[in-house]
């Protein structure tokens, strides 16, 4: 009981301030715009500035010049504010050049409206929930990824693979990891 009227009294003096704020500075109207231009702001993680932060996996890809295809398609399917949130993930990133491999048309016409299942299940097939460092994998592993399926690691002469494409490099992000590979994952 005792908190509780500690707790009102303590309330009803910073309403008090801050009603007092507000008629003194003209600050209503002030507060008024803040709360509506709060309320107005579009987007969400993937939207938010902040250039001294270290990346998340997707501004490591958004930041990387060979990765404008695979950024275009995870904002195609709506996914940036999920790859944005703290994870941890880790993500393998095609290159512009694995795309290119695939069928002429195959890229466009998964960026169209009526494909974006099929997108995001693509997309998803290519993060795995955790961070799996390269000390941590092995030849044959299987690894759990977002769509619900399985990648499996090969290792041989310290190279590794996932699924057969090639792992280039490791980039380490804020929310997880980052593997530039030279193949689309397919789920299968």
């Amino acid at each position: 009981m005792k908190t509780h009227f500690v707790f009102r009294m303590l309330f009803g003096a910073f309403l008090i301030s801050a009603l007092t704020y507000c008629t003194n500075s003209g600050g209503a109207s002030d507060a008024s715009n803040a709360a509506s231009t709060a309320t107005n702001v579009d987007g969400g993680q993937s939207a938010v500035q902040d250039n001294e932060s270290g990346k998340d996996v997707v501004k490591v890809a958004a930041g990387s010049k060979d990765h404008t295809t695979l950024v275009a398609a995870v904002k195609a399917a709506g996914l940036l504010d999920e790859l944005s949130n703290a994870g941890p993930f880790t993500v393998f990133a095609p290159t512009n050049a694995a795309f290119e491999k695939l069928p002429a048309g195959t890229v466009e016409g998964l960026l169209k409206p009526d494909k974006l299942e099929t997108l995001q299940d693509i997309l998803q097939y290519h993060v795995g929930i955790g961070v799996f460092s390269e000390n941590l994998l092995q030849d044959g592993q299987s690894l759990s990824v977002a769509n619900g399926g399985s990648i499996t690691i090969g290792k041989k002469d310290g190279k590794l693979t996932v699924n057969g494409a090639n792992i280039l490099a490791s980039v380490p992000a804020t929310n997880g990891l980052v593997y530039v590979i030279d193949g689309v994952l397919l789920p299968k």
